[in-house]
């Protein structure tokens, strides 16, 4: 595992606890943590010994988004695709969705721009009672469209809730947020982790490549043009993991009533 400053990486046997570990400015974005977020996301498409990732923020908040009061900190950005830290940062959120693990996001305080983005990126969102989401974007002269938002904001919570929130820049609370679907439970600060590692749980109880495919799957089907466009990954999907020594593991586990025992093969 690489050295990081600006995030801290607790590998716990098959899953990656992923701090952001920035407390005293409340983890927010400078160009450094993008440079460190962006290494570890690509690094995760080839490491198959991690199979799930727990993502966190220190201290008492999640994210609050770009480090607005460090500019020298945005400064240095690599070439970012022609568009400079916009196009550095981006490509964090494609990273994010482009692994084959699946994301589970714990979320204290604040979650604002491009923390609101990593929640909207991740797989699974668990909201401590203190969280605080919005698009803090338009709030500061920018459009509300930005790191991925636009994308997926609407298909979590429908275009009318998007567009209040997109447009208005207005905070979203936890138990509004599970009203709406934007996250899946809430619970207190304190039982974060524990919420998190129902999740883990769950997810390392099923077959490492059932995993991958159904977060890839899922994914896909989304944007799918018509149903035999999403059945057909779906076919492929399981023409693949039917060819497995997983599979057969995991059909006799069930005759004998037992927890499979899965390898990955």
């Amino acid at each position: 595992m690489s050295s990081y400053e600006t995030i801290d990486i607790d590998v716990r046997g098959d899953v990656h606890w992923l701090t952001l570990n920035r407390p005293d400015r409340l983890n927010a974005i400078n160009t450094q943590m993008a440079t460190e977020l962006g290494r570890y996301f690509g690094d995760l498409y080839q490491d198959r010994s991690c199979r799930v990732v727990v993502m966190q923020g220190a201290g008492r908040a999640f994210c609050a988004g770009l480090d607005m009061k460090d500019p020298n900190g945005l400064k240095g950005a690599p070439f970012g695709g022609g568009f400079g830290f916009q196009g550095h940062l981006a490509d964090v959120y494609v990273k994010m969705r482009r692994c084959p693990q699946p994301v589970i996001s714990l979320i204290q305080g604040a979650a604002s721009g491009g923390g609101f983005a990593f929640a909207l990126a991740s797989d699974i969102r668990v909201a401590g009672k203190s969280m605080k989401m919005n698009s803090a974007f338009i709030k500061i002269g920018l459009s509300s469209c930005d790191m991925g938002v636009s994308y997926f904001l609407p298909r979590l919570v429908g275009v009318t809730l998007a567009s209040e929130m997109m447009l208005t820049g207005r905070f979203v609370d936890a138990d509004r947020a599970l009203s709406i679907g934007l996250v899946n439970e809430v619970v207190p600060d304190s039982g974060l982790a524990k919420a998190g590692q129902v999740f883990v749980d769950e997810m390392l109880a099923t077959s490492p490549m059932g995993l991958r495919l159904t977060k890839e799957g899922l994914n896909m089907s989304i944007d799918a043009g018509s149903l035999e466009a999403a059945m057909a990954i779906e076919n492929r999907n399981q023409v693949l993991c039917s060819g497995t020594e997983d599979f057969k593991e995991g059909l006799q586990a069930f005759v004998e009533k037992r927890p499979p025992r899965y390898s990955d093969t």
